[in-house]
């Protein structure tokens, strides 16, 4: 997760998309070149080494506002991939 809040912060869509699992990763990613993020607090996360899954919970803060999400993570071959997440609040 803290990897890709950084990618976000840099805006490494190639990044984003290489971690997003290919069964709903998008075809395209278009960043918003306004949107500047401040901050990134995880408020909980399950899945460890030996775990094929795991969740995530976050509050990323940016200039405007705050995005809280439950992400969900798969692992494959060694490496975690972001599946989805809902909003959370």
């Amino acid at each position: 997760m803290r990897s890709r809040y950084s990618a976000f912060v840099l805006r490494d869509v190639a990044y984003l998309l290489a971690s997003w699992h290919p069964s709903t990763r998008p075809k395209k990613l278009t960043l918003d070149p306004d949107t500047r993020w401040v901050g990134l607090e995880v408020l909980s996360a399950s899945g460890g080494v030996f775990d094929t899954a795991g969740i995530v919970e976050f509050r990323a803060t940016h200039q405007v506002g705050v995005q809280t999400e439950r992400s969900h993570f798969v692992r494959e071959g060694g490496r975690w991939y972001y599946v989805d997440g809902v909003s959370a609040r």
